[in-house]
């Protein structure tokens, strides 16, 4: 990871629990980003983990907003730094329940109008800062508090709702994989106009897991195709990094499922749906690589 600068902007006195690849996400966020760079954060487990007031764990400016307006929020902030000459990077950073749900709506705005900022959806597949209630983002049969046995729906499509809004660059990673987020982070910020990244950040209370396997959780979930790292530039799709291994010799959705206390009780037909599931969503994407749609 030479290629990745040494100074830190999220510092060791976060309050994130042990294996939080939230805070691990937002560290190398913050590193490609750099200096001169301002965070719009919802409500979510960023807006405690950076501290408690008057003190904080991130040495950049951050702006914590209502949960519903932070591509709002960011869409004024972005208008007015460009209006006085400045570049400043405006990144909102934000959790699949202010993303996926809550805040869905101003994201859509803020891409329609073509705001010149980066949204950063880190997600952990819940509502895990309020408790692990089940997000849009929830997998089919998860556990959380509000789906003791299991969610019964689909995983919403959020890529397919941002890429219909034809963003200037968009991409997926995850925390397990440093440097694929990093150039990806360091490329959106490159290219004018609204940029969105969706990045897996596992969850060691909330999916029920040792907080040591949060690098092991990230690399199953590629590994099986659960998460697939791409990214969309001009409307052309491009598989990147370990998922292009991945799309040769994938280790069976089970091998992830079982290592995740919250698919304690999904089904053999539960498991064997989101196989199905994970084998049409590659066979989408790799036609829309190859062009053939």
């Amino acid at each position: 990871m030479a290629e990745i600068p040494d100074e830190e902007f999220i510092l060791k006195t976060t309050s994130a629990c042990a294996g939080c690849s939230a805070s691990l996400t937002l560290r190398y966020v913050t590193k490609a980003a750099g200096k001169d760079t301002v965070l719009v954060v919802p409500a979510c487990c960023t807006s405690v983990i950076q501290g408690i007031y008057p003190n904080t764990a991130v040495d950049i400016p951050v702006y914590n907003v209502a949960f519903a307006s932070a591509a709002a929020v960011a869409s004024g902030m972005s208008e007015a730094f460009r209006a006085i000459g400045k570049q400043t990077n405006v990144i909102c950073f934000a959790g699949d329940g202010g993303t996926v749900d809550i805040g869905i709506q101003a994201l859509s705005g803020a891409l329609e109008r073509g705001t010149d900022f980066l949204y950063v959806c880190y997600d952990n597949e819940a509502y895990s800062n309020t408790g692990m209630q089940r997000s849009g983002a929830t997998p089919l049969g998860a556990r959380t508090t509000t789906t003791p046995l299991g969610k019964n729906e689909y995983k919403k499509d959020l890529d397919a709702i941002v890429a219909a809004h034809n963003p200037a660059y968009m991409a997926t990673a995850c925390s397990a994989y440093p440097v694929d987020l990093y150039n990806k982070v360091k490329k959106a910020l490159s290219i004018p106009g609204p940029k969105f990244m969706h990045v897996l950040a596992p969850c060691p209370p909330g999916w029920r897991y040792p907080a040591e396997k949060t690098i092991d959780m990230g690399k199953l979930a590629v590994q099986s195709g659960m998460w697939v790292l791409y990214e969309r530039e001009s409307g052309k799709l491009k598989i990147t990094g370990a998922s292009k291994a991945a799309m040769k010799k994938r280790i069976p959705v089970e091998d992830y499922l079982k290592q995740q206390g919250r698919f304690k009780t999904a089904t053999k037909e539960d498991i064997a749906v989101l196989q199905e599931h994970v084998e049409m969503n590659i066979k989408r994407l790799e036609k829309e690589e190859t062009g053939i749609c």
